[in-house]
Order: structure tokens, then sequence, then C-alpha cells
């Protein structure tokens, strides 16, 4: 019996950019507040048509063996069948609530 390996989706904003990554590895860090993400996956280097948009994120994270993404930006996580297509949108106007970051105080 083969193991079938785990595929994560990743959605996260990283200035004012909604990022959608697809990984194998995916867990949180020893440094406080990041999650850790590694192996990642792009698409068939073969593929006769090419997406400009995955290949700016290809760039992106060339020679990155592992990701910190601050947990305050992580907007999902999903376990998938299959990889998608890894993209960059614009966050403006999509409905997405940022995570609190400050504690707030208390008041005695």
């Amino acid at each position: 019996m083969s193991s079938k390996k785990s595929i994560y989706r990743v959605i996260f904003v990283n200035q004012d950019k909604l990022y959608e990554i697809y990984c194998n590895q995916i867990f949180q860090s020893d440094m406080y507040g990041f999650i850790e993400v590694e192996n990642l996956i792009f698409g068939e280097k073969s593929q006769l048509v090419v997406d400009p948009g995955e290949e700016r994120l290809q760039k992106e994270f060339s020679g990155v063996n592992r990701s910190y993404i601050p947990m305050h930006s992580i907007v999902r996580i999903d376990e998938v069948e299959k990889e998608g297509t890894p993209k960059v949108s614009d966050s403006k106007g999509a409905t997405i609530a940022s995570f609190p970051s400050a504690i707030p105080k208390r008041v005695d």
C-alpha cells in the first residue's frame, strides 16, 4: 500500500493581497504566532498553458524551503483531494474579517 500525501490549501492575506497556495506539510511553528508551511506545490513545468499568476507566485517562493505565515494573516486552511492553481488576488472588497491583533485591556 502506498501512503497518500496530504494536500493543503492555505489562504492568507499579505500586503492587501489574498494568497492561495498549496502544500504537503503545515504545522504550528516553534516561533510563537506563526504557522510553518513546507513543500509548496506548483503546476507541472511541462504544461503548455502558463498561468501568469501561478508563475508570479512560483518566482516569489523560488528557493523557499519553509515559509512562516503569521497566524493572524491566515484566512483558511483546507485539506483537499488535489491541488488547484495557486493564485494572488486583491483582497479589497472581499468579505474577510481581521483577527484581533491586540488584546483588550482589563478595566478595573
